[in-house]
């Protein structure tokens, strides 16, 4: 089993069971566990769904990184460190109480989509279809599997917190 097919696991493992009411707890100032659960649903949907409206275009040249690109795609997509501390992209950012059963299903689903993306597009197109991401510029399928496993592993250690307390 690949290390992407065990994020719907490692992300909502520790809420399996839980009242609704331990999907809304949190410290002041920081998201609950229903809305870092709808933060990585939403941004799995805007990444594959990017790459299934892709799949049928010609092959794709990546564009240059800048500086910047350049360290963070190493830092977190090659040494594995995610940094704290930053502001997500406004397109992924939750709402304030999200329904947890619903953002559930949608995390669900967005790894449902990768997993059948990786399916239908690997090897073919590992190294000629890519989608923009904000901090790391354009990346592969493979490039976007390996983010997702890494965002949602840096997540799943803030639910497992907000739920210890």
């Amino acid at each position: 089993m690949s290390d992407f097919a065990r994020v719907a696991e490692v992300v909502l493992g520790p809420l399996v069971g839980r009242p609704e009411a331990d999907w809304h707890q949190t410290p002041p100032g920081k998201w609950s566990p229903a809305q870092i659960v709808h933060h990585l649903a939403i941004s799995l949907e805007l990444s594959g769904r990017t790459f299934e409206e892709r799949r049928g275009k010609p092959p794709m040249r990546r564009r240059p990184r800048t500086p910047r690109e350049r360290l963070a795609y190493f830092l977190v997509l090659q040494i594995g460190w995610m940094p704290t501390g930053r502001d997500a992209p406004p397109a992924t950012r939750p709402v304030e109480r999200p329904d947890a059963r619903a953002v559930e299903r949608q995390f669900r689903d967005g790894v449902t989509r990768f997993l059948s993306l990786e399916r239908e597009l690997l090897p073919a197109r590992r190294h000629d279809l890519f989608v923009k991401n904000p901090v790391f510029g354009d990346l592969t399928l493979p490039e976007w599997l390996r983010f997702h496993v890494r965002h949602c592993a840096h997540h799943a250690k803030q639910i497992r917190a907000r739920l210890a307390s």
